[in-house]
């Protein structure tokens, strides 16, 4: 199966020296976020000054990856879109909206986020949940109407720690926003505690824009490359290949000294699935 890589797992190399890696080695796909060391612009769960990353500039870019044959799948932005104060809550979504200008501009099709969160106050929280989820349906209410304008798709990932938790309640958030503007990018460790693997492709499997290829252990906090968590990945894969053959699967939590022995992982138990269909 193909294959691709974040490009933020290679902080310490230039756009153009990550395109030619990822090219070298086989790599489809990448989700940009611009964090290279010619382009510092990205952080998580807020936002930057990116008044550097012109249209000039981010063409550049993404160019860097489609000269050597390199898909850019989607822009990544990851920003809080349940951000409790009304005038940060406007400036995160203009931030999103120039990504969604630079992916417009650049023919990329998705533009990706995950929720967001308060830090201190991530996760379910009971006495703020309905209002939370309620913040992050207007704001993503707001955002599909842009994506419309700018011909682009929102790829919003749900997560265990997250106001969206689970596959059922991703789809049923998809139901509420109510526009085809509004797509999935699964990450399975993000959902492995809540959802098994049958059920994110039974509820989710027509709303996917990509996936991305991390681990977790049922009850850890966090991610592992894959391979060294819960997910029965050969299960996983043979879901993935009766469902949503060929859609970007894009490696995340890798790094410039594993991501071909966690690439090798992938397609090990990927010939693992073909044998179960066997």
């Amino acid at each position: 199966m193909d294959i691709g890589v974040v490009s933020r797992s290679f902080p310490e190399l230039t756009n153009e020296e990550i395109a030619d890696l990822l090219s070298k080695n086989g790599f489809k796909w990448t989700e940009l976020c611009f964090f290279a060391r010619d382009s510092k612009y990205w952080v998580y769960n807020g936002r930057s000054d990116i008044s550097g990353l012109t249209d000039e500039e981010s063409n550049r870019i993404v160019e860097a990856y489609r000269r050597k044959s390199v898909e850019v799948t989607s822009i990544g932005v990851f920003t809080n879109l349940l951000e409790p104060d009304d005038k940060e809550l406007e400036l995160n979504l203009k931030y999103f909206e120039r990504h969604m200008e630079i992916a417009s501009k650049n023919n990329v099709p998705y533009v990706a986020t995950e929720c967001g969160f308060i830090p201190g106050k991530r996760g379910v929280q009971a006495d703020t949940y309905e209002s939370a989820f309620q913040r992050l349906l207007e704001s993503v209410k707001w955002l599909t109407a842009k994506a419309e304008e700018y011909d682009v798709y929102i790829a919003l990932e749900p997560c265990v720690l997250d106001v969206i938790p689970s596959a059922k309640r991703m789809l049923d958030f998809i139901y509420q926003v109510g526009s085809p503007r509004l797509k999935v990018l699964l990450d399975p460790a993000n959902l492995i505690a809540n959802s098994s693997e049958e059920d994110m492709f039974k509820y989710l499997a027509q709303h996917i824009a990509y996936f991305h290829g991390k681990d977790r252990k049922v009850n850890d906090t966090y991610g592992r490359v894959v391979g060294d968590g819960d997910i029965d990945w050969p299960l996983f894969l043979r879901l993935y290949h009766e469902h949503t053959e060929g859609i970007p699967f894009i490696l995340e939590y890798v790094n410039i000294n594993n991501y071909l022995e966690i690439r090798n992982r992938v397609l090990k138990m990927d010939e693992l699935s073909s044998g179960e269909d066997g």
